[in-house]
């Protein structure tokens, strides 16, 4: 790569966009070797205010299939539930609903 090409630089550059926190987002959980059924269906429920049983099937599908969907909605609310289940433990993310 020439440094000297400035176009050949800026395209090499990572530029990170803010995130608008009113956009869609979901909020995804992670399997683990650590957590227990029954600690996860817990954080669910004191957490994300599911019933247990869906609390049971996201725990279920998240251990099966290695992750799941378990709330989409505004970016900002799902980041703060997400810290709550980090905090907790659990392997979390939130990623923006492609438009």
């Amino acid at each position: 790569m020439d440094w000297n090409d400035e176009t050949s630089y800026e395209s090499d550059v990572l530029i990170e966009e803010e995130v608008d926190t009113s956009d869609p987002a979901q909020l995804i959980v992670y399997n683990d070797e650590y957590n227990t059924f029954d600690w996860v269906i817990q954080c669910f429920v004191e957490v994300l205010n599911h019933t247990v049983e869906q609390s049971e099937q996201l725990s279920l599908m998240i251990h099966f299939k290695g992750k799941a969907i378990v709330k989409t909605g505004q970016f900002e609310k799902l980041n703060k539930w997400r810290r709550q289940l980090v905090d907790r433990g659990l392997n979390a993310v939130v990623e923006l609903i492609p438009t």
